[in-house]
């Protein structure tokens, strides 16, 4: 029987005390970085201490002194994610462009980072970036009208729309730059089996002829 494990957040991981010798020269920041660079050059499979460790040039006992493990890591990286995104003061936006803000903030996160799509949703958001992003949505829908559940429900009617939106895109994305095939002869390839699986959709088939003339970065936005 597998070993029940209870989820313990990065945020409220004990202040570590200053050590009796000095420790690596090796900050949280550093550390985060250069783990958001490999999740996003070769995913989140990829990520391991050791091969962060190696990364840096140090041992993995330099990264466990500002995490507990792997887990608190990515909760580190993903509220990096969440602090790309800018919301403006929904007091002087206005509760629509607010709104309209974060969303495409957030898309726009998601895609620079693929990775991240697997974790929004299934890993907790207690960051200091996630919390002010929510922070300032849910304000933003305040200033709407919404009150009690119905506040929670609008809230979660933005964020729900924007990563349905966007986890398509975004895992595509992470497909084809996991891909050894240049992505041009990746779309060539997927073009030619097309013409073949949807022969007998002649409707569908001339849509998807229309879309290669059209600008892919225009028409996601």
């Amino acid at each position: 029987m597998p070993t029940k494990q209870t989820f313990t957040s990065v945020w409220s991981r004990p202040a570590t005390p200053k050590p009796v010798r000095e420790q690596p020269a090796l900050s949280r920041d550093q550390i985060v970085r250069a783990a958001i660079e490999l999740l996003d050059s070769e995913g989140l499979d990829a990520l391991s201490m050791r091969k962060l460790g190696t990364r840096l040039g140090a041992g993995a006992t330099s990264i466990y002194w500002h995490v507990s493990n792997k887990e608190q890591l990515l909760e580190l990286a993903l509220d990096e994610v969440y602090g790309e995104v800018q919301v403006p003061d929904p007091v002087k936006a206005g509760w629509r462009d607010t709104a309209a803000v974060f969303a495409y903030g957030l898309r726009n996160a998601m895609l620079r980072h693929p990775w991240s799509v697997m974790l929004i949703g299934s890993m907790p958001s207690l960051g200091p970036n996630a919390l002010a992003a929510s922070s300032m949505l849910t304000d933003a829908m305040e200033l709407a009208g919404f009150t009690g559940l119905t506040l929670d429900y609008a809230v979660g009617a933005v964020l729900s729309y924007t990563l349905g939106a966007t986890t398509p895109e975004a895992s595509w994305m992470n497909t084809i730059g996991r891909s050894a095939v240049d992505q041009g002869e990746w779309m060539k390839n997927l073009r030619e089996q097309l013409q073949v699986a949807a022969a007998d959709h002649p409707k569908l088939l001339a849509r998807y002829t229309d879309y290669e003339k059209l600008d892919r970065d225009q028409t996601r936005t």
